[in-house]
């Protein structure tokens, strides 16, 4: 979720009932030579705990030096670590998804970073490099004798990034196989597909990604189906606009105007997916270069009472 769960996005996931918020993950090797741009990902607000900050490197020593800086700088619940990234520039260096084709040196990493923290360090993996090469038994096995808290499948091999169906068979056989608890991750857009995540596979617990891109009222809707009650009404194009705005509101505050207003175009397109009327006002926000504009553009799109 690089470019997606950032802190405004996260308060707002926390507003709408996520248990967990996770940071977009961040380079170990950057944080290590204090560049401060990736110094700055490490900003949280108490309202957002309990947050997972997700590091992602190869190098044991370089990867459980960063988790002490991130420990020292915001003090999160959780230490999350990214071995299922399938994105070029980051497996080219030997990163993120990369090192499910190591696993002895995943192995390391998780080691090395539970011995140097004393907050709980987790794992998120896919199902293997590809079809041919699934090893997340294994991997998953490797990572909690390290000293995982948990892991995380995303039910995909890399090979398939985010195409085709998650495979939801491999987390059951992760969880039958695992003395940890496993979180189901893999495509989950609605509080329909938690319930039957959580009965197929057995899992502890369910990662949403994707389902929640300009859909915060998912976490609302699953807490609701876990409870046992009716789903809550389907948000109004209204209710879409005001939680976009504040949404934006939110990111202009920690990251400044300028930036925020670029950075939420994509959050912007996701909120008024399925909205009537909204191409248009779509294709001008992706040009707008100040709030004005954009609240102006939005206002559009609001039914007259």
């Amino acid at each position: 979720m690089a470019g997606v769960t950032d802190l405004a996005f996260r308060l707002i996931a926390r507003e709408f009932g996520a248990d967990l918020v996770v940071t977009e993950m961040i380079s170990a090797q950057a944080l290590v030579y204090k560049n401060q741009r990736t110094l700055k990902m490490l900003a949280t607000e108490d309202a957002e705990r309990p947050v997972a900050v997700q590091l992602f490197g190869h190098n044991p020593d370089v990867v459980a030096e960063a988790a002490q800086i991130v420990v020292a700088h915001c003090r999160p619940e959780m230490i999350d670590l990214n071995f299922g990234c399938p994105t070029p520039k980051v497996v080219k260096n030997g990163d993120g998804a990369a090192l499910l084709r190591d696993p002895l040196l995943l192995e390391k990493i998780v080691a090395a970073v539970v011995k140097a923290v004393s907050v709980p360090v987790t794992a998120k993996v896919r199902l293997g490099w590809d079809k041919h090469s699934i090893n997340c038994v294994e991997v998953a096995q490797r990572a909690a004798g390290a000293g995982a808290h948990w892991i995380t499948v995303h039910a995909r091999t890399r090979e398939q990034f985010y195409a085709g169906s998650a495979d939801w068979a491999w987390i059951r056989r992760v969880v039958e196989a695992c003395p940890v608890p496993v979180v189901g991750n893999g495509d989950v857009f609605s509080a329909g597909d938690a319930l039957r995540m959580l009965q197929q596979t057995g899992c502890a617990h369910v990662a949403v990604g994707r389902g929640a891109q300009g859909n915060p009222w998912i976490f609302r809707s699953i807490q609701a189906a876990i409870r046992g009650e009716p789903e809550p009404p389907a948000p109004t194009t209204a209710e879409r606009i005001s939680v976009a705005w504040r949404h934006l509101e939110l990111k202009a505050e920690y990251d400044g105007v300028r930036q925020a207003v670029k950075e939420m175009r994509p959050h912007l397109a996701w909120y008024l997916k399925g909205v009537p009327h909204s191409a248009e006002v779509r294709r001008q926000l992706n040009k707008a270069e100040s709030m004005e504009e954009v609240r102006e553009l939005l206002l559009q799109l609001v039914p007259e009472k």
